[in-house]
């Protein structure tokens, strides 16, 4: 009896090691002179959350890529450069176009489609969430003051501080952002150009700022036919939290404990 006992406390502590396991979060980089980068901002927003941060280095090598996603339990998309529009959603580009990194574009595309595939939990930031739209049949304004004429929000808020918010956002009710959030309104910070013009299947807008502009974008179902879908859960946000969150503030932490809860799924 005894024997059975001592069994029963080795399978209830392996149970518990288990269920215990802190998540891996893997978090995009760049690259930028010779170095792997990200900001710090995400690292620490993932650990004020509860995980393991796990830097991403930019790779094409897809063999690589699987192994990544294959070791990770979310996946946070970060902010950057602009995206090519020609090779991505066939558009000429613009005059206003900035900085374009063909080698980060294909990393990123092919990371958030093994990732998606999968069905780990996956995290959208600035560029990260108009990477939605880049790697699943959508589009983009490659420059919101030259091409939306009714765009009258200030979308780039030059030098003020990333951990003040400029702008307010309007948040759809009964939305998962909304959930995650607690509210349907909120001022957030704005560093980007470009926004998300023509919405993939499989995800809809869920927060816009005051001149229509798309500030979130979450899964609404199955993603387009020419894309594995593993079925998990997908949000994206324009404007940066982990700034936000990395300077104290608790307001956006939620966003990356939501994600942080569904990768210890």
């Amino acid at each position: 009896m005894k024997r059975y006992f001592v069994a029963a406390l080795v399978l209830l502590g392996a149970f518990s090691a288990l269920s215990a396991k802190v998540p891996v979060i893997g978090i995009s980089a760049y690259e930028e002179n010779g170095r792997c980068q990200v900001n710090m901002t995400y690292v620490n927003s993932v650990r004020k959350a509860g995980a393991v941060p796990l830097v991403i280095p930019v790779t094409t090598d897809e063999a690589q890529i699987a192994a990544v996603v294959a070791a990770v339990d979310g996946l946070i998309m970060t902010g950057g450069e602009d995206f090519d529009p020609l090779k991505w959603y066939g558009e000429e580009p613009v005059r206003a176009l900035d900085e374009v990194v063909p080698r980060r574009d294909e990393f990123d595309v092919k990371l958030i489609r093994a990732a998606v595939a999968k069905g780990i939990p996956v995290l959208g930031i600035c560029r990260g969430e108009q990477l939605f739209a880049v790697a699943f049949g959508g589009s983009l304004w490659q420059d919101i003051p030259s091409q939306v004429p009714a765009s009258y929000v200030k979308h780039r808020q030059g030098p003020t501080t990333a951990a003040a918010g400029t702008h307010s956002i309007v948040i759809e009710k009964g939305s998962t952002l909304a959930g995650i959030l607690g509210k349907e309104k909120a001022v957030v910070n704005s560093f980007h150009h470009q926004a998300v013009k023509d919405v993939p299947q499989g995800f809809r807008v869920v927060a816009r700022a005051a001149d229509g502009i798309v500030e979130a974008l979450e899964r609404s179902g199955r993603l387009g036919a020419a894309y594995a879908d593993g079925g998990g859960w997908i949000l994206g946000v324009q404007f940066h939290p982990e700034a936000i969150t990395n300077a104290g503030s608790d307001e956006f932490l939620p966003i990356f404990q939501a994600l942080v809860r569904e990768a210890s799924r």
